[in-house]
């Protein structure tokens, strides 16, 4: 198998890059890591130093690359199955990556930030700083839900790299803060996210891993 994927199923990162694979249905292999095993996380560390996931290893080049917006940019220059992720054209291929910024920077990050202060001890929790995430959270769903009221995809009628980044951040981001009416606009966006095929099988593969999920 030319392509093995570290991850984990719960890693919202890696259901960004899992949805581009799917999506595309290019053959690739799952290797799963359990960083709670001290060898394997050893070993992961020996390829990535940062130890985070994705990492995508293309065993026929022997090259490794790390961070999912990197892999699918990999993946669409290199299988034409994969190029309508990435538009040809320059300044729609602008808006693709422009959005999945968006997406990465400012829904997921902030969602990620509210996430890792439920696990911190009690004597380190930031309520300040989860009171301001969420805030800058709320701004921008505001945004997706101006910009999805009509309908369609992140920019446009076709489904691309923008929309494998909104996926887990829109479903996270309602985990914590669910939308309700308060975000019409994001919540019909992230229904017709979850009716995609590719998305739908990345949250049923990780149904197992849920309960690992921190909630209030």
């Amino acid at each position: 198998m030319a392509l093995r994927l570290y991850m984990h199923p719960l890693s919202s990162y890696c259901w960004k890059t899992l949805i581009a694979l799917y999506e595309t249905g290019i053959p690739f292999e799952q290797e799963i890591v359990d960083l709670s095993d001290p060898d394997a996380r050893e070993r992961f560390v020996r390829m990535t130093p940062l130890g985070k996931f994705p990492v995508l290893v293309d065993e026929d080049t022997g090259k490794a690359f790390p961070e999912s917006s990197i892999i699918i940019e990999y993946l669409a220059a290199k299988y034409p199955e994969a190029a309508k992720l990435i538009p040809a054209d320059k300044d729609l291929a602008l808006r693709v990556r422009l959005s999945d910024r968006f997406y990465d920077l400012y829904v997921h990050d902030k969602m990620q930030r509210i996430v890792a202060d439920r696990i911190r001890p009690a004597d380190q929790k930031d309520p300040a700083g989860v009171a301001r995430n969420r805030a800058e959270l709320e701004i921008a769903l505001a945004l997706v839900d101006r910009d999805m009221s009509s309908g369609g995809w992140a920019t446009g009628l076709t489904f691309t790299m923008a929309d494998c980044a909104a996926a887990p951040a829109l479903y996270y981001a309602n985990q914590v803060a669910p939308f309700t009416e308060d975000h019409p606009g994001a919540a019909r966006y992230l229904d017709r996210l979850r009716s995609r095929p590719a998305f739908a099988r990345v949250l049923e593969e990780a149904q197992p891993y849920m309960a690992m999920f921190p909630r209030d």
